[in-house]
């Protein structure tokens, strides 16, 4: 039986921008595959609809077998698990990022020592882009196609 080396890429995703894209890209130097996990928390009112971030994100790899999105509702390192996945990638913009996610990563090896946390640095040209800014020009009826992966129309899945 072929072994997969499979990681986890979780994340509010609301919107998946070309940032979180290139974090992919980057994993799948690493990893035979990756799994976007949407994490769905109902706390948080988003910009999109859930199923729509799902939607976006199975549309932009429809043609990347090694590529798989899901939403989940639990911790990520139980979400993980379920995947099959003994890591959990993260993307960083900054160094207040890089703090957050070695804290984070603390925990996760805590409750989760099997699963380790492989923090990767996003682009230094994609580095201001964020789904908070995304949503804040969208709201303001901005045009942010720049800001997103290429081919995609953020309108469609508003």
């Amino acid at each position: 039986m072929e072994h997969i080396n499979t990681v986890v890429f979780p994340g509010s995703f609301d919107p998946f921008t070309r940032g979180h894209a290139a974090v992919v890209e980057e994993a799948l130097r690493i990893f035979d595959k990756v799994v976007i996990g949407i994490g769905d928390n109902v706390s948080k009112n988003g910009l999109m609809p859930i199923e729509k971030r799902m939607e976006l994100i199975r549309d932009l790899y429809a043609d990347n077998p090694r590529v798989e999105a899901d939403i989940y509702a639990s911790l990520t390192g139980d979400f993980a698990r379920k995947q099959g996945a003994r890591a959990i990638v993260r993307g960083v913009r900054t160094g207040y990022d890089i703090e957050y996610e070695q804290n984070m990563a603390a925990i996760n090896k805590r409750l989760y020592p099997d699963i380790t946390t492989v923090i990767l640095c996003t682009p230094a040209e994609l580095s201001h882009i964020s789904s908070s800014v995304v949503r804040e020009l969208l709201s303001f009826g901005r045009n942010v196609d720049e800001f997103m992966p290429r081919g995609v129309d953020i309108y469609k899945y508003l």
